[in-house]
């Protein structure tokens, strides 16, 4: 199975879906944060980031999910910034402290060729939200180069809907997570009161657009949704409610990674109730949970614990 994005690239779409993008950035509603900063002119929204890619680093991965990492790794390029702000970010010093280095389109490009070169099963876009046009503008020139494996989409889940769209026939492989449908706890602690709507949204589309994970012979992801879901201290998550909402409106077969590593980084210790590790009681909960509202294609690798054993 060919990535989807090469038909396009083909009919010379790509390159449109690249400037299309790009208008976006005259008066930015690339998200949905919808700041309305020209970040063409070097105005600067709540991602900070201006109209060119901004990275962190870049390289095989072996810490993601099994079907993305098979022998050889999955690609990641790691964005700086995020159009989200959440307290708790594992990756704090590249998301809300950007860290990172401005590359052009053909540096982006180089930096994918040379990761399938290097034998990654694919391209991992590791939140790519705020930073599309950039990301569409690098794949043609790495098009051009020889770029061949599957592209992933890896996001917070806050993504709007018409800018899916631009992507629709791009990503094979879409990576949200799904952190809470408590409009409380967005607010709080992703500063996104509306992440519950928007991320309900955003599920629907890209499952639209490539369905449920297809696995080739080897278990190597080629088309479709994996999803996400940290599971916090307390209920933050609303595991529950969450996983009710994936099964009844995205897919009962969606493939999901309940996630253990929770760990306070970044400001959530200005934050009693999330200032600790999950416990193996609150982990097997979500398990339990997953179970009872009848989830059945969860990542099965033992979690990486930050947990506390109580």
């Amino acid at each position: 199975m060919e990535p989807c994005y090469l038909a396009l690239h083909a009919r010379g779409e790509l390159g449109e879906r690249a400037d299309r993008a790009r208008s976006l950035l005259a008066g930015c509603t690339l998200c949905p944060r919808r700041c309305g900063v020209d970040r063409l002119a070097g105005e600067r929204g709540v991602c900070l980031v201006g109209p060119e890619a901004e990275i962190a680093s870049a390289g095989p991965h072996f810490g993601e999910e099994s079907p993305l990492v098979g022998r050889c790794g999955s690609g990641t390029i790691f964005f700086s910034s995020c159009n989200l702000r959440c307290v708790f970010c594992q990756n704090y010093d590249i998301s809300q402290e950007m860290r990172g280095q401005t590359v052009s389109a053909e540096s982006l490009g180089r930096v994918m060729l040379g990761l399938q070169e290097q034998g990654c099963h694919n391209i991992n876009f590791v939140t790519p939200s705020h930073q599309v046009p950039a990301i569409l503008a690098g794949l043609v020139e790495a098009v051009d180069m020889g770029l061949r494996v599957p592209l992933v989409y890896n996001t917070s889940g806050y993504d709007s809907v018409e800018t899916l769209q631009l992507l629709d026939g791009v990503f094979d492989i879409y990576m949200p997570d799904l952190k809470t449908l408590s409009h409380e706890a967005a607010e709080r602690y992703c500063r996104a009161k509306d992440y519950p709507e928007v991320v309900k949204a955003a599920l629907k589309e890209m499952h639209r657009q490539v369905g449920d994970l297809e696995l080739d012979e080897d278990g190597i992801a080629l088309r479709g949704i994996l999803l996400r879901h940290l599971v916090m201290p307390g209920g933050v998550a609303t595991t529950r409610e969450a996983l009710r909402f994936v099964h009844d409106e995205i897919s009962p077969d969606t493939y999901v990674n309940i996630m253990a590593q929770y760990h306070p980084e970044g400001e959530a210790p200005r934050f009693e109730e999330i200032d600790r590790p999950i416990s193996t009681r609150e982990y097997q909960e979500a398990l339990t949970m997953a179970a009872e509202v009848g989830m059945h294609r969860l990542d099965e690798r033992r979690p990486r614990f930050f947990i506390r054993w109580i």
